[in-house]
């Protein structure tokens, strides 16, 4: 082979890496309670296999704070407003996400990142993933661990009270702690949830930003341990002034009102319901490359 062939094959390689680059969008992670950006068990692990996997992608795991132990603590103990807008401004700020990118969003780093889509427009988020994410909030306690010292705290404070200021301000489970047999005292005092699923008022703003989306995927974990009730994972809630019978995302007041453009996105085709049967979280690296990154990613 000579010298202008070799030369050939070099630049053709040099330019077909550039391409799947270029071509291939970003990527944000944003992990969930008691978690970190660069854990080597869970969110660092998932960065690598995406890397692994997607030729050229560019990964970035949020990291809330100057380091890993005040990122795991502001995942219980700063307010999410605060957190979104953080997180605003670091998309903002990077040159590697200023042609767009997709959002995968880990338990209540899900709804944050929809936050993210609703509150910051640009950059553009193209695709919104979401692995178990409380998109109607919580009403029940998550099990803690034996000797987690902060989970039990906070069992105890929404125990006490969760939407007494001081712990909407303080306490981020509570931001999204969703109480159907309170629920104008929910609507009055939550400072988030009720905020981004548009409860006190219509703000058009939310609904252009969330419909600019060109898809929008909820995963659900069927043996969910974690999350009360499961159906918030795909948007779903108890019906209001009781506890026990759980109404599906399109027979809620906010699907029927369309509070958030989520009927015009489903007769779009912009929202995908996945299922999958396991706890919550745990999922096979085979199904999570197939059937998400793949798909949605790649």
């Amino acid at each position: 082979m000579n010298l202008k062939a070799v030369t050939f094959l070099v630049l053709f390689a040099v330019t077909a890496a550039q391409t799947v680059s270029n071509d291939t969008l970003p990527l944000i992670i944003w992990h969930g309670m008691g978690d970190c950006c660069c854990n080597p068990f869970s969110m660092g692990h998932i960065k690598k296999i995406i890397e692994e996997h997607v030729p050229g992608i560019y990964v970035k795991s949020l990291m809330i704070g100057p380091n890993i132990a005040a990122d795991i603590e502001n995942g219980y103990f700063m307010n999410v407003n605060d957190q979104v807008k953080d997180v605003c401004e670091q998309i903002a700020s990077n040159p590697k996400l200023k042609n767009g990118y997709n959002a995968m969003g880990f338990s209540q780093g899900a709804q944050f990142l929809r936050a993210i889509a609703q509150r910051c427009p640009q950059p553009a988020m193209h695709n919104l993933i979401s692995i178990g994410g409380q998109q109607q909030g919580v009403f029940g306690l998550p099990m803690c661990p034996d000797g987690n010292f902060i989970c039990e705290e906070i069992r105890r404070l929404l125990n006490m009270g969760a939407y007494i200021d001081w712990i909407q301000d303080y306490l981020v489970q509570a931001e999204y702690w969703h109480d159907p047999l309170n629920e104008e005292l929910y609507k009055e005092k939550s400072v988030f949830l009720a905020d981004i699923n548009n409860e006190r008022v219509i703000n058009q703003t939310y609904i252009d930003n969330l419909n600019a989306l060109n898809n929008f995927v909820m995963v659900k974990f069927l043996r969910d341990t974690m999350v009360v009730p499961i159906e918030s994972e795909w948007f779903g809630f108890y019906a209001p002034g009781q506890d026990k019978d759980v109404l599906p995302l399109q027979e809620t007041e906010l699907y029927l009102q369309d509070r958030l453009g989520l009927q015009k996105m489903e007769g779009e085709g912009k929202l995908h319901f996945i299922a999958y049967d396991d706890d919550h979280q745990r999922f096979n690296e085979k199904w999570f490359m197939t059937e998400i990154v793949d798909k949605y990613v790649a």
